[in-house]
């Protein structure tokens, strides 16, 4: 994050060299009024030029992309990187030749570097945190209603056999998404038991 102090006659002239300076456009820095300056007596006696305090916001969009572009290229991976900010949460898409790296064994890859931009946009700051949601070939959604028709489907085994299901183990996102839709069957109870990675959800019959 760049701070800078700039002076000037008075405060927009101060703050039109401090954007000369950094080479940025206003929307992109916090304004902090130090010395709002004076003319003096005639102009001549007491003359106090205006000092601001400039600081560059962080641009969470600039750093996830050189970020995933240092980690493609050590990968040898070629990729198209689509970034949209919506408030607080960052949406990457992914585009490109061998994105079957990029997902991995049941989106693990996916996940893993999801969690590691998240950490490198989000280091050290100061600002808002920024959820970071990456995407290819529309696997998040592809995978969503796979787990759905999975929790259904054992859903039913339940009800048939009257036994519980352990399903495999699965990382947070995926287990909310068997619990949610299992939540409004009035049979069925759902649980998550186990630790991290090895922490799975269970789907049992409801006690009388």
């Amino acid at each position: 994050m760049k701070i800078i102090e700039v002076v000037g006659r008075n405060v927009e002239e101060a703050v039109k060299k401090g954007l000369d300076e950094l080479k940025v456009t206003r929307d992109k820095v916090d304004i902090e009024v130090i010395e709002q300056g004076s003319k003096g007596f005639l102009g001549l006696i007491g003359v106090k030029e205006a000092k601001v305090k400039i600081t560059v916001k962080k641009d969470y969009s600039s750093d996830a992309r050189v970020f995933l572009r240092k980690v493609f290229d050590c990968m040898n991976i070629k990729s198209e990187i689509r970034i949209k900010e919506e408030k607080s949460v960052l949406k990457i898409n992914l585009s490109g030749p061998n994105m079957g790296l990029i997902i991995g064994h049941r989106g693990e890859t996916l996940d893993s570097l999801q969690y590691l931009v998240s950490l490198a946009i989000n280091k050290d700051n100061k600002d808002e945190y920024k959820r970071v949601i990456i995407d290819t070939e529309n696997y998040r959604s592809k995978r969503e209603q796979t787990l759905k028709k999975l929790a259904q489907k054992m859903a039913y085994k339940v009800k048939q056999n009257h036994r519980c299901m352990k399903l495999e183990p699965m990382n947070p996102y995926e287990r909310r998404i068997i619990h949610a839709a299992l939540q409004s069957d009035p049979s069925i109870s759902t649980f998550s038991e186990g630790q991290e990675p090895y922490r799975r959800v269970v789907i049992d019959l409801k006690k009388a």
